[in-house]
């Protein structure tokens, strides 16, 4: 079982005029269990079409650029809402939404579904499959005003828009389906870094996802841990870092990640992260539950007795004797031992 993408080496599945969609999907990355990942990139002027999915949210996180969201879904909701670099936005399953490129730059957006294979549906290829007659009565106008409509194989994907979308100052109000990220208050900082979170906690409208941006100083290490009801995936935003997982089979995988990797963890499979360089390393870590926890070393290990703790690993008790006792989780270690 490998757990590691080198995501940014996939060519694109899509791709048209206005830009182009990589996916990880079980199809491609065997491991995944309850998401899938996807990135998207729009040029200038360009929307991804206005689109549903038919079994899965979608929590999404802008890398860059500014994207202009805007979805309708159940009773009757309407959301249209601006999202620049560092913001979260999400997505209910079965709402029909699009993302538009209102920048001067490139867009890219990672897209993280509560699901491993995604259904979509493009409205282009939707409207399309219904006769001029049905359209006509649909709308209370004759058959013949759909008659110039064309009919296409298939959906739209990303357009272009022959001018600029004009933009009014009622889009730049707070939707509860944004959420800036990158400028919350962080759930922990210290000299090893700093995790911001979004969750359900803080965050109302998650159902069935989280996203947490952990930043890693030069020093920095997410000790090592395990999620007893979720599993994790991590896209490497920035820096070189290396994490080790364990397989119940035994297996130890450990890799050396970069910007663009992708990984996968299944649920309550121990696992840890280090920053190896000096530069900050930046992920963008998703669960598929709102409000995720975790088991980690510094708090879990000592709350057993010294002598077991010496019978199962067959050493003297003073190594653990000599270790701090934490009531609770460190989180973010600074590293006192390069490797």
């Amino acid at each position: 079982m490998t757990h590691h993408l080198s995501f940014h080496q996939l060519k694109p599945q899509d791709q048209s005029e206005g830009g182009f969609r990589k996916k990880a999907t079980k199809s491609n990355f065997p491991v995944l269990q309850n998401m899938s990942f996807y990135q998207l990139t729009l040029h200038p002027q360009a929307v991804r079409e206005p689109h549903w999915h038919a079994n899965a949210d979608e929590l999404g996180y802008c890398l860059k650029g500014k994207l202009l969201i805007s979805f309708y879904g159940n009773n009757n909701t309407k959301e249209t809402f601006i999202v620049s670099k560092g913001h979260a936005f999400f997505i209910p399953s079965g709402a029909l939404h699009s993302l538009e490129n209102i920048g001067n730059e490139t867009a890219e957006a990672i897209l993280q579904f509560s699901h491993e294979e995604p259904e979509d549906f493009g409205l282009s290829f939707v409207l399309g499959m219904f006769s001029d007659a049905v359209l006509g009565n649909t709308w209370d106008i004759p058959s013949s005003h759909f008659k110039a409509l064309k009919r296409l194989s298939k959906e739209s994907f990303i357009a272009k828009l022959p001018q600029p979308t004009s933009l009014s100052h009622e889009l730049e109000y707070i939707s509860p389906y944004q959420f800036a990220l990158e400028t919350s208050s962080p759930l922990i900082s210290n000299e090893g870094g700093a995790a911001r979170v979004a969750r359900k906690n803080v965050w109302p409208v998650l159902q069935r996802q989280a996203v947490y941006s952990l930043r890693l100083s030069g020093i920095g290490m997410r000790e090592p841990h395990w999620h007893p009801e979720t599993a994790e995936m991590g896209y490497v935003a920035e820096g070189k870092g290396r994490m080790s997982i364990l397989s119940p089979s035994g297996k130890i995988d450990t890799y050396e990640i970069e910007p663009g990797d992708l990984y996968f963890i299944p649920q309550a499979y121990p696992h840890h992260i280090e920053n190896l360089t000096t530069s900050e390393l930046h992920m963008l870590i998703f669960f598929d539950q709102p409000m995720p926890q975790d088991v980690g070393f510094t708090g879990s290990v000592k709350s057993f007795s010294n002598e077991v703790l010496s019978s199962v690993m067959q050493c003297k008790k003073e190594i653990f004797e000599e270790l701090p006792t934490y009531y609770e989780d460190l989180f973010i270690v600074k590293k006192k031992n390069p490797q």
